[in-house]
């Protein structure tokens, strides 16, 4: 079997290209992926040139443009179609590599991805995964995360929509966290099956009666950290409120215990005492440890790392995106999508 290639957007997130290049370096280390950093070639070079790496397992693919974090994602990639994510994505594309990891501009990303891959059949729409820490362990690898989608790929979504967004993350739930059965959960404000809206409602009726997924029935806002379901479905818009306000307050967590730590003796003495736990809990929450979540729904393996990755996220992503094209993810949902009864698809 030839070695996985991934394409990695050097330009991308907000410490690129230091960070990223540091990531394939440590990757091209660890692993026997082959990898394509994709983006300004002279910078790049000399950024490997001072750190130890593989140079049998890194190239380099010039691409002269690149898209700040910020910019309006539709208009960048028009002006600069030489940019580094969709450079990239043409390369998975062409089949040079076989997946793509980007740590950019998430609408950058999702329309390079667009309008370089073909949806998978039964697909309407993309969904962008997320991936948050839960007090349950999830699968074979007893994952300390549950997969949410739509996080932000559109704003609505149709029942026929919530339907494909459950069979591709539990297909993703089966390839990374070895989960056999993974519980798919439909986040709505109850859990009785007649609850939230009515795209909510009939959603809810499909996927009861869709064969071959584990569904929980509705999960409500709380669940998600309690790790109820191992794939939590939703449309774009509540996805991504939901998902940063989970990050909003893992954050402050955090933060007041430094601030308890710094303030107050008893604390300082509490927080010492319990510090070895709360770092392990800390390190077991932290997505930097997970890598990167999926853009799902394309024929083609494409992982997205927070902005903030630096190196050892990027290179935790570069392995995810090998563990899914291993796993052959999108004929994996493919072959979900196409055992769908059509009653399920509400034909």
């Amino acid at each position: 079997m030839d070695p996985v290639t991934i394409a990695i957007d050097a330009m991308g997130g907000d410490f690129a290209p230091e960070e990223v290049v540091r990531g394939a370096a440590r990757l091209s280390l660890e692993t026997t992926l082959d990898l394509l950093l994709v983006g300004d070639e002279p910078r790049i070079s000399a950024l490997l040139a001072e750190t130890r790496h593989n140079a049998e397992r890194i190239g380099v693919w010039h691409a002269p443009e690149a898209i700040g974090m910020d910019e309006p994602p539709r208009e960048a990639l028009a002006a600069r179609p030489e940019a580094s994510i969709a450079v990239a994505a043409r390369l998975v594309a062409d089949g040079i590599a076989d997946a793509l990891v980007t740590a950019g501009n998430t609408g950058a990303a999702i329309l390079a991805c667009r309008a370089a891959f073909g949806l998978l059949p039964g697909v309407r729409r993309a969904a962008l995964g997320a991936v948050f820490p839960t007090a349950t362990r999830h699968g074979e690898k007893q994952d300390p995360f549950s997969l949410v989608l739509d996080g932000g790929a559109g704003l609505e979504a149709s029942a026929d929509d919530l339907v494909a967004f459950a069979a591709m993350g539990a297909a993703w739930a089966r390839a990374i966290s070895h989960n056999p059965r993974p519980r798919v959960g439909l986040l709505s404000n109850g859990r009785e099956n007649d609850k939230g809206p009515p795209v909510i409602v009939e959603a809810n009726r499909r996927l009861r009666a869709l064969p071959g997924i584990e569904f929980v029935g509705n999960v409500e806002g709380m669940d998600i950290p309690r790790g109820t379901a191992d794939v939590v479905v939703t449309d774009g818009f509540v996805g991504n409120v939901v998902l940063k306000l989970l990050e909003g307050v893992h954050e402050t967590v955090i933060e007041l215990a430094r601030h308890a730590y710094r303030e107050k003796f008893a604390w300082r003495l509490g927080l010492t005492m319990l510090g070895g736990g709360i770092r392990q809990l800390d390190q077991i929450t932290d997505w930097k440890q997970y890598g990167g979540a999926p853009i799902l729904g394309f024929d083609r393996v494409a992982v997205k790392a927070h902005g903030r990755s630096r190196a050892q996220a990027i290179a935790n992503a570069g392995k995810v995106a090998a563990k899914a094209v291993a796993a052959r993810l999108p004929a994996s949902i493919a072959d979900r999508m196409a055992e769908a009864p059509r009653r399920a698809a509400g034909e």
